[in-house]
């Protein structure tokens, strides 16, 4: 008997996917429609069945490696009494093989149950996708009901965090078997969204090879994954069945689990099912280092604030905060009590930028563009942080190295109604004074408008924080954690100015630099102020 070949069906637009788990052994006995894998892409998870019953004679693929489709899988040996001799497939030669096109099916129900059918249907699970670092995210539209059914792009969910909203569509045509979310919930990456019955072809068997080729071997997994065919024995007579049903976990948390040596097995999900998420990962190792560091029964916390009914002095009424805002609290708390911060101030005479400025006026009009003084300031900043790369660095977790980023993303602190927001200039020191202030005017649009999308917000290295014609002659900006430091801009303001013989009127816009004092010494500050301040000042020296 010629064993037959499972191989990835088809994935749609995705190129590759990750097997993340691998449900049999080599020679056990499995049913058609008996699980072989589980394979996941960043947004969800899919089984891929046996088309046969019959006995497992190969693996080819290993946890945690990228596959894609039409790779095989396995080889199953099927039994005798579940292939008549009669349907058994004839092998040909590579010259002689003709490709297998399935017969039409107008229902899929039928396709299913039919064990010669072509076409077979799947349970996709459909998963919040990759959502950078964003945290606290609610679902706030769901587009679905079960049994519905629903082509590639239809809306599934719209979900929400504190900067951004986020439609999650469908990948595949299908019919909506549940849904696992309502309006409300908290949801995080890899959470289960809805369940999705969809009607995939089954790949055509693979011919038999010529004697003369050299067969495919299986993959060897790595020294410390546990494969599923590798006997219990060999990994210290665990239970293997027990920990693939414990392991539950996607792709970047199990990347994550790796980097910090994490097994696991020992980790307790929080998501659904059970599933293992980062934060769960990070939970763990947090653990672990304040058990091993922190003697039984000390600790240490911030003091908490009294609370006090106010309402005894009067009248009062509760104003809900906003979720940006909300978010907003905790991400500046933990930065100021996290980073010790230095602020310096300085002014900036830029007399000669506004005159030039001012002297585009016509041209920007015809191309239809606003040049403000950000701009400029966004260059110039660009300049300095090249020559003090330690300003547009993050320092590692360990506290023992610095990560230098060869790549410049200004973030620009926009006011809008629902709180401060943070839209990212990508690649800023690439781009010119007419580039950068469409870009502007674009990503502050969309942050008043409430359209930005997650990876408007992410990347920063470097921030601004303007507070434009609101007014102040300097402030204390906190940094936008993991950045080292942000500069902050107050009101723009004509000031007589010694000159050597006279008093002269003088445009002075007020600067504040804070920065890690950890990342960043004083003298390093102020260097970078004063490199700063000249390019503000001389305007020519951005051309160098």
């Amino acid at each position: 008997m010629v064993g037959v070949p499972v191989n990835v069906p088809g994935l749609g637009d995705i190129d590759e996917v990750e097997v993340i788990e691998i449900c049999v052994r080599i020679g056990d006995a499995i049913s058609e429609g008996d699980s072989l894998i589980v394979i996941e892409s960043d947004k969800a998870s899919m089984d891929v069945p046996s088309e046969v019953s019959g006995t497992v004679a190969s693996i080819d693929v290993t946890i945690g490696e990228k596959v894609s489709e039409g790779m095989r899988i396995a080889v199953v040996e099927p039994d005798a009494a579940a292939v008549p001799e009669e349907t058994a497939p004839m092998h040909p030669s590579l010259s002689d093989s003709q490709e297998v096109r399935p017969e039409p099916q107008n229902d899929r129900a039928a396709a299913a149950a039919s064990p010669s059918s072509e076409t077979h249907l799947h349970t996709l699970e459909v998963m919040v996708p990759d959502i950078g670092d964003a945290t606290g995210v609610v679902v706030i539209e769901v587009a679905i009901q079960p049994g519905q059914q629903v082509e590639i792009n239809d809306l599934l969910v719209v979900l929400e965090s504190d900067k951004a909203s986020m439609e999650v569509s469908a990948e595949t045509a299908g019919e909506i078997l549940e849904v696992c979310v309502a309006e409300g919930d908290e949801v995080e990456q890899g959470s289960l969204i809805a369940k999705v019955q969809v009607l995939g072809e089954s790949v055509a068997e693979e011919p038999e090879i010529q004697p003369t080729a050299e067969p495919l071997q299986p993959h060897r997994p790595e020294p410390e994954q546990i494969p599923a065919s590798q006997p219990a024995s060999d990994a210290g007579d665990v239970d293997e069945p027990a920990v693939r049903a414990q392991v539950y976990a996607g792709p970047a948390t199990r990347r994550l689990a790796r980097e910090l040596g994490v097994n696991l097995v020992e980790v307790e999900g929080t998501g659904q099912r059970n599933r293992i998420l980062k934060d769960d990962v990070k939970a763990f190792v947090k653990a672990r280092l304040t058990q091993a560091s922190t003697p039984t029964g000390s600790g240490s916390a911030l003091p908490a604030l009294p609370e006090v009914d106010f309402s005894r002095f009067g009248p009062v009424r509760n104003l809900p905060l906003s979720r940006i805002r909300q978010r907003g609290a905790i991400n500046l708390k933990a930065s100021w009590i996290n980073l010790p911060h230095v602020t310096q101030h300085d002014d900036a005479d830029i007399t000669d930028l506004e005159d030039f400025r001012r002297s585009l006026k016509e041209e920007a009009q015809n191309k239809g563009v606003r040049i403000t003084p950000l701009a400029f300031i966004v260059k110039a900043c660009c300049k300095v942080l090249k020559a003090y790369p330690e300003f547009n660095a993050s320092l590692h977790p360990g506290g023992q190295d610095l990560i230098l980023k060869e790549y410049i993303n200004i973030g620009m602190a926009v006011d809008t109604p629902e709180g401060l927001v943070v839209p990212v200039i990508k690649a800023a020191d690439e781009k010119d004074i007419w580039t950068l202030s469409e870009e502007i005017a674009v990503l502050a649009d969309k942050a008043r408008d409430k359209k930005l999308g997650l990876e408007d917000l992410a990347g920063g290295t470097f921030s601004i924080s303007s507070l434009g014609a609101l007014g102040g002659t300097g402030f204390t900006p906190i940094v936008n954690a993991p950045e080292v430091a942000i500069l902050g801009v107050a009101k723009l303001a004509t000031r007589p100015v010694w000159l050597g013989e006279q008093f002269v009127p003088r445009q002075i816009l007020p600067l504040s630099l804070s920065y890690d004092h950890r990342v960043i010494n004083g003298a390093d500050g102020g260097r970078f102020m004063v490199d700063l301040i000249g390019y503000l000042s001389d305007i020519r020296r951005l051309a160098l």
